[in-house]
């Protein structure tokens, strides 16, 4: 089982992220908290393996929690939650060690598949937050362009059709469908690019495709 704690301060808020991901069967709520106050704590006490948290709560918001887990050396899973379509902090909390990022009016499904992509370590980001980290990001410079095409080039024509749907925020379910391809099969892809670009999470490599100009 994924132990998972949701740290939110409205309670009618966790107890429907509490049933959604119950619902999954391989996914247990074990702790909630209504602020980041003593989220470290129940981190360390009770095994977690997910936080999941809100970015906006009041005594201790997310970035702080996210903050004092990293100071802590905890290496919990930490996927960042927010109801906000315009949210300034995101790149600061996935520069801070965030594995993922959605928003609370995303489907359950994709909840469930955020909870299960940190846990395996893997990046997750809503659609519309690779858009908007893509949209943070001001026009690069030619020559940045230029050293970002050299390194595209290692791609074959598949990876390259893979990563262009990347970098316009779908997931693997909905390349898949575009592509006709299975969504094992994109994540295989996916994994491979990640590798082959040297990048770390889906959204390096979409801010390298915007660079080379391929979206």
């Amino acid at each position: 089982m994924i132990r998972v704690l949701v740290a939110d301060d409205e309670p009618l808020i966790r107890a429907g992220i509490r049933t959604v991901l119950e619902s999954a069967g391989d996914i247990e709520v074990v702790a909630e908290a209504g602020s980041g106050v003593g989220v470290v704590e129940q981190v360390r006490s009770l095994r977690v393996d997910v936080a999941v948290l809100d970015i906006r709560m009041p005594g201790q918001d997310g970035l702080g929690t996210l903050a004092a887990l990293r100071r802590t050396g905890s290496d919990v899973k930490v996927l960042m939650l927010t109801s906000f379509g315009a949210e300034p902090n995101v790149v600061r909390a996935l520069a801070d060690g965030a594995l993922g990022f959605v928003l609370k009016n995303c489907t359950p499904d994709e909840l469930i598949r955020a909870v299960r992509a940190a846990h395996d370590g893997d990046a997750y980001l809503s659609p519309a937050v690779t858009k908007m980290v893509l949209g943070l990001v001001d026009p690069v410079a030619g020559h940045r362009r230029t050293r970002a095409a050299d390194q595209l080039a290692a791609l074959s024509a598949r990876e390259t059709d893979v990563l262009r749907l990347v970098a316009q925020g779908l997931s693997n379910a909905d390349i898949g469908r575009s592509l006709h391809m299975s969504e094992p099969t994109i994540k295989t892809y996916v994994s491979r690019i990640l590798a082959k670009l040297g990048c770390a999470n889906r959204v390096q490599v979409a801010l390298l495709a915007r660079d080379a100009g391929l979206t």
